[in-house]
């Protein structure tokens, strides 16, 4: 169960990421099969954002304007650091 939906995760992050850091409304990918509680590993920036991965895709969840948004992130080397 943990590990499909792992991967379901990873697949949808994937599709909608088309230019390597895309913003896109929660409630697309949620409607999807989206579940932003399973991650593998996270990423914490200096400024403090913490960035959830699924393997080598991530995401940030956000707010703009009132609306809840996610930031999908392929991994980088310098996240490494």
């Amino acid at each position: 169960m943990v590990d499909k939906q792992l991967k379901r995760n990873r697949r949808l992050l994937k599709r909608y990421n088309k230019s390597g850091f895309t913003t896109i409304r929660s409630t697309v990918l949620l409607n999807d099969g989206f579940n932003p509680k399973y991650f593998t590993h996270y990423w914490k920036t200096k400024k403090g954002e913490l960035y959830l991965f699924c393997y080598d895709f991530g995401f940030l969840s956000m707010n703009r304007k009132g609306v809840q948004k996610y930031l999908i992130v392929q991994w980088q080397d310098y996240m490494y650091d």
